[in-house]
């Protein structure tokens, strides 16, 4: 038995905005389109994949935020440093707003070299180099 995720299901805002924002961070971390439907898409990494859905009307006023109970952020890890860098100037140069870029790139404190960003539905997002002890 392990306990690995099997996926994750995130309902959107915008479904047309989330595609082309995950498509593009997500492509740059080796993840592809899995499945498309009307209503949603998916993009897959190894045995993992990660599910977008179209939030209903009536529940689009509610909106997100990460300090509510449930999602605080996701975060993905790379190789090494300069891979998150490279991110870090494709998330500049696109315009995605950064978190606590003052503090990059240890705003997780000590060797936690990481990134911090926002998605269209302001959900955070973390892109981090893998930490080796």
């Amino acid at each position: 038995m392990h306990g690995g995720i099997h996926h994750i299901e995130i309902y959107t805002g915008n479904l047309n905005q989330s595609r082309e924002f995950y498509s593009n961070i997500l492509g740059k971390l080796g993840y592809t389109l899995y499945q498309e439907w009307e209503e949603g898409f998916s993009l897959k990494l190894g045995s993992t994949y990660i599910v977008f859905v179209q939030a209903e009307e009536k529940y689009l006023i509610n909106g997100y935020h990460r300090k509510n109970i449930g999602l605080n952020h996701l975060a993905f890890s790379v190789s090494d440093t300069e891979s998150v860098d490279e991110l870090r100037q494709y998330l500049i140069d696109s315009d995605i707003p950064l978190l606590y870029d003052g503090e990059y790139p240890y705003a997780g404190g000590g060797s936690h070299y990481a990134v911090y960003f926002e998605d269209p539905d302001r959900i955070k997002l973390e892109i981090a180099a893998e930490y080796n002890e």
